[in-house]
């Protein structure tokens, strides 16, 4: 349930705070005061898209709270873990929105940042927020399959599950033969192409790793004569002797030389002169391998010629087919394959018509399992739909759940689902889309919800303004309803009607004040004297007459012992 609302600088609010309460919370007020937007912000907090125009004018962002309490923890918390997002050991949670005019805006849950997937995914299992526009989603009949889904138990997901895979995997077994299913010339086309590809790719021999090896090959070949120019300079620096030259070779012998005459005068020397030595053998060791090398080297024009037409035909490859060789070589795969299944084409045509019709034969198997549940389930529906409607003053209702039959399958099945009601005796069945009567409407979206209540598991309901179109007795029979309700959910409604505020257990009013040319909306909690105050605004108007007082109270003691003999 929602035990906490702060709102600040969002439409025409300042600052606002409201505790609810358990049971049913009915909030009030003169029209144009704050009430939808009050429930428009509690929608921004469950998740809904923010909208920067609703940030209060001459402010940067909006900062929308509740704080939740949860009675059944288990659920919520197993998705908040999956996400790693703290639990509180006290069942509460702290949900938070800032919407700020540049069109940023930030989620958080417990103090975590979250996404507005992620946050409607933990949201969902909280509030069920019923605004107006929810009787448009009822007069749609794409929704109509979705309620009676809605009272199916794990039977029915696990056939919708089984339906939505076995759907998945027909349609991409169809699209297989559709491209199996291609024209002669196209398919010869195509195998000619493919041909010529895989035997391209073939013909170059091309290994995994030989590219390198290949480069490395290459670069030394065509650079001998600068290797065999450099290397000729060093040899001659180490071991040649010329005119006014000594070679590295003779230096360090020299040194040697002189280290000799004078070790024996200091052991530290014998370790001078042994470096020396070992300088002198390896230098020696190094220009004989230079001179080996260099004579080894000669330019092999027919070599060179091979390694440069190997790596073009690498390179155009790559063009064609892949960065590199590996690409190349998993391209030639998945071509291979498409070569062999052109080939044995009118096999392979054969196989996937005959995974079709198995498909198919499953899921008509399913499909007649599901429609079979579904209509159980609906004779449910209408049974319980009829009773809210005729305890809502509807006492002639027939309602019915009408099933057609889609042309093929569908990811849900094959059904088509459609309410049909008759209000009134003599009357034919139509469709829910020709029902005119506004109050009409809000008692069958009543009644769905009344009974979804028990199904849903959902916490806490709020209506927002459900009384649209009713009034008298059945004003009176819809507040009852939805006291019922408040029973084992947490109610928040929104209503004009006095006849449902004098039946709730805690009242808020909701007032617009104007300072300096400056509006806000403020709510206060409505002690016992209060209420008798606004139900007489509700029944009366603006002029409060000592009649409608005392009809307000009466509605207000008549409320009390209708609690109190529950």
């Amino acid at each position: 349930m929602i035990v906490e609302l702060n709102i600040s600088n969002f439409a025409i609010i300042d600052n606002l705070k409201i505790n609810f309460t358990k049971g049913f919370n009915v909030l009030t007020g003169e029209t144009g005061a704050g009430k939808s937007i009050i429930v428009e912000g509690i929608g921004m907090i469950l998740g809904q898209r923010a909208n920067r125009d609703l940030v209060r004018t001459g402010k940067e962002r909006s900062i929308l709270e509740g704080i939740f309490y949860l009675d059944n923890p288990k659920k919520v918390n197993k998705i908040l873990e999956s996400y790693g997002i703290d639990i509180d050991p006290s069942n509460y949670l702290l949900i938070s929105r800032e919407i700020h005019t540049n069109g940023r805006n930030v989620s958080r849950v417990n103090g975590r940042t979250v996404t507005l997937t992620m946050l409607n995914n933990i949201t969902s299992n909280l509030v069920d927020i019923h605004g107006q526009h929810e009787h448009q989603s009822l007069l749609n009949v794409e929704n109509h399959m979705k309620l009676i889904d809605t009272f199916g138990g794990t039977e029915l997901k696990s056939l919708l599950d089984n339906v939505r895979k076995k759907y998945e995997g027909l349609l991409r077994e169809k699209k297989r033969l559709k491209e199996l299913s291609v024209d002669t010339i196209e398919r010869d086309r195509e195998i000619d192409l493919l041909k010529y590809q895989i035997d391209e790719i073939h013909s170059a021999d091309l290994l995994k790793y030989d590219e390198d090896e290949i480069t490395k090959e290459y670069n030394k070949i065509s650079n001998i004569k600068e290797i065999g120019y450099s290397l000729g300079e060093i040899v001659n620096i180490i071991g040649n002797e010329g005119y006014n030259n000594i070679s590295l070779i003779n230096n360090i012998n020299k040194c040697i030389s002189n280290m000799n005459d004078i070790k024996i005068y200091d052991n530290t020397l014998e370790e001078y002169n042994n470096v020396l030595e070992y300088i002198s053998f390896e230098l020696q060791d190094l220009y004989r391998n230079i001179m080996d090398y260099i004579e080894s080297l000669d330019i092999d024009e027919e070599r060179l010629k091979l390694l440069e037409d190997r790596i073009d035909t690498i390179n155009r490859l790559k063009r064609k087919y892949g960065n590199t060789i590996e690409d190349i070589l998993k391209y030639r795969d998945t071509i291979e394959n498409r070569y062999d299944i052109l080939m044995n084409n009118e096999e392979e045509i054969k196989k996937a018509k005959i995974r079709i019709r198995s498909m198919e034969n499953d899921l008509t198997d399913y499909c007649t399992k599901l429609t079979r549940l579904r209509k159980k389930l609906s004779k449910k529906v209408e049974t319980l739909i009829t009773k809210e409607l005729k305890d809502l003053n509807m006492d002639n209702v027939v309602f019915k759940v009408y099933f057609s039959k889609t042309e093929y399958f569908t990811e849900r099945g094959w059904d088509r689902i459609e309410f049909l009601i008759s209000t009134n005796k003599g009357e034919d069945l139509k469709p829910l889309s020709k029902i005119i009567s506004g109050g009409e409407m809000s008692r069958i979206m009543l009644a769905f919800k009344r009974i979804l209540a028990d199904y849903d598991n959902i916490p806490c309901l709020i209506f927002d303004e459900i009384d649209t179109g009713i009034s008298g007795r059945t004003a009176q029979i819809v507040g009852e309803k939805i006291k019922m309700i408040s029973d084992n959910h947490q109610v928040i409604c929104i209503s004009h009607l006095p006849q449902i505020a004098a039946l709730a257990d805690t009242h808020f009013v909701i007032d617009k004040h104007t300072v300096k040319d400056k509006t806000s909306t403020i709510v206060r909690k409505l002690e016992d004297n209060e209420r008798i105050d606004e139900l007489s605004r509700l029944l009366g108007g603006v002029d409060l007459t000592d009649t409608t007082k005392l009809h307000a109270k009466e509605m207000l003691e008549m409320s009390k012992k209708l609690n109190s003999n529950k």
